[in-house]
């Protein structure tokens, strides 16, 4: 396990902090609900004390209460095949939408 202790600033402006680090997963031993991290991870902010690391969009994979009071939770960045398909599945819904068609 890394020694550093990390913070994740979200978009709003919500600080995670005195997180470690296990490979890809944070660990929390702070109560952390997965709703902060909906419509908020646009950009995020990674970091260890020394370096600061943004992520224009990531997502949430998983957050679990690994053992009792230690919350671990991972992210992940958005790739820009990923990011494509949201906007042409959005573009398809409002087009849908405007011509009153239900998908």
């Amino acid at each position: 396990m890394d020694s550093k202790i990390y913070t994740i600033t979200l978009a709003d402006g919500t600080v995670l902090g005195n997180l470690k680090l296990n490979g890809d997963n944070f660990i929390s031993n702070t109560v952390i609900n997965a709703d902060i991290f909906n419509e908020n991870c646009s950009p995020v902010i990674i970091s260890d004390g020394v370096n600061s690391e943004t992520h224009n969009n990531m997502e949430l994979v998983q957050l679990i209460e690994q053992e009792p009071g230690k919350y671990w939770f991972v992210l992940r960045e958005l790739s820009t095949s990923e990011l494509a398909q949201i906007k042409m599945q959005s573009d398809i819904e409002y087009v849908a939408m405007m011509a009153g068609i239900e998908l």
